[in-house]
């Protein structure tokens, strides 16, 4: 089998907020300016620091997520998209042993042996000395298997501070210290929201914040040798071209709603598409008057509709033409930010926002998750998209739920694992529209992609004859 160089580490931590997504941000934009290539990755299922390590990299960021797609798919996707020389940078989430159990199964740690890459440990040193030393300590037994090649920590106040820390890891655990991360304002650097960060493409002052990040860590970081211990990563297989072509009818136009207000899709799920013969289309729900012409389907993504409530609410011809299409039988596929926008209002802060009406409730917005993991939904009710007895696994962030008439709405399917929309289910269907509150990622579930394909290439076909 023949093998091929892609250095890499994974960026680790002891909990959320340690620190990870500042130092790999960091990392990506530092040996860019160097004019080195970088890619970028994420642990998990995440949009948000996948979007800003697509900025920081200048390239689609991929999630590599081993519950729902498994080590095998997890590590083919990685060699799939690994820069060959420069730098490549996994993010990995919440601790470094934190996984679905508590053996820590599908943790940071498991992935990292999984694609043999060197770990760097985020350690947040705020009021600890030595104790910072017993926390890389713990890391370190806790699975010698693990590669841990080395620590950056955050938090420092200064310089004594750092010494001391140094000192007592290099000399207690044996490993380097390749960098800190000083103390800054949170906001000055990565403002934050409450599902997490703001995404880049709401961030009004995107340049600003590339110098910000770029000057707070000149000289903090020993960039030689974090280099240098991606490059003694050892090498990896050369993929085999896939072998996998969706099915479905191949010439389709699918129309993906794309703007600021829903950014969350999978790099993957629209390649997919396209592997699939589909042309993709674009559309803005807060700048286009109508959905464009001769759509076959539409795709409605995850994002932040709350906080364009207003602009989305004022583009009533645009609402008018989605519902429209719907009642004209036009394939809806829509999740979580989709499912709100389809609703017939949005309630946020105090406000009720008109949406497009499509479906049978009204959403709230609540201060307080309302769903968050791991989401396993088994179908059991006929629809357009999914067979009956077809289990999918994604993923729920959701702050919204919806406001239940007194029907229920209908739902095609049961959830096994997570919330959904309402009273254990999930997947409403009206009519050719699924909405759900349960991302699916292509890798993870190749059916969602060929039921797409299909259902747009029947509405082809029907709207032909």
């Amino acid at each position: 089998m023949k093998t091929d160089r892609a250095p890499r580490i994974v960026v680790a931590g002891l909990g959320g907020d340690s620190g990870k997504t500042l130092l790999s941000l960091g990392l990506l934009l530092s040996f860019r300016r160097a004019g080195r290539e970088v890619a970028a990755f994420k642990k998990g299922p995440d949009y948000i620091d996948a979007a800003w390590l697509s900025w920081a990299s200048g390239r689609p960021a991929r999630n590599l997520d081993s519950y729902l797609m498994g080590f095998d798919v997890a590590t083919d996707s990685f060699c799939r998209h690994a820069a060959r020389g420069g730098l490549n940078v996994i993010e990995g989430n919440r601790g470094l042993y934190d996984g679905v159990d508590s053996a820590g199964t599908h943790s940071t740690a498991e992935l990292a042996k999984a694609i043999q890459a060197p770990v760097i440990l985020v350690v947040n040193a705020t009021k600890v000395t030595r104790t910072a030393a017993a926390y890389v300590l713990g890391c370190q037994a806790m699975d010698p298997a693990v590669p841990l090649a080395g620590v950056v920590l955050n938090q420092v106040a200064g310089k004594r501070h750092e010494a001391v820390l140094r000192q007592a890891i290099e000399e207690t655990c044996g490993i380097p210290v390749l960098g800190v991360l000083p103390r800054a304002p949170g906001e000055a650097v990565l403002p934050g929201r409450h599902l997490g960060l703001v995404t880049p493409s709401e961030h009004p002052r995107i340049g600003e914040l590339e110098r910000n990040l770029l000057s707070l860590l000149e000289g903090h970081l020993d960039l030689d040798r974090l280099a240098a211990v991606a490059a003694a990563a050892p090498p990896l297989p050369v993929p085999l071209p896939s072998a996998r072509h969706p099915g479905g009818s191949g010439g389709v136009k699918i129309g993906y709603v794309q703007d600021s207000a829903f950014t969350f899709y999978y790099p993957e799920n629209l390649e997919s598409l396209e592997r699939g013969g589909a042309q993709l289309v674009p559309v803005s729900a807060l700048r286009d008057q109508a959905l464009p012409p001769g759509l076959q389907a539409l795709y409605i993504g995850g994002g932040f509709p709350e906080t364009h409530g207003a602009a989305l609410g004022e583009n009533v011809s645009f609402l008018a033409s989605v519902r429209q299409a719907a009642g004209r039988g036009l394939p809806i596929y829509a999740e979580c930010g989709g499912l709100m926008f389809l609703s017939q209002a949005l309630h946020w802060q105090g406000g009720r926002y008109p949406m497009a009406g499509v479906l049978p409730f009204e959403v709230e917005v609540t201060a307080r998750p309302q769903g968050h993991g791991y989401a396993e939904l088994e179908v059991d009710k006929d629809n357009p998209f999914f067979a009956p007895g077809t289990r999918l696994k994604g993923h729920e962030f959701h702050y919204s739920r919806i406001l239940a008439p007194g029907t229920p709405p209908p739902t095609a399917c049961s959830v096994k694992r997570g919330t959904g929309i309402l009273a254990g289910r999930d997947g409403v269907v009206v009519g050719r529209v699924w909405a759900s509150y349960t991302h699916l990622h292509a890798l993870a579930t190749p059916e969602w992609t060929n039921s797409l394909l299909s259902i747009a290439g029947d509405f082809a076909h029907h709207c032909s004859s």
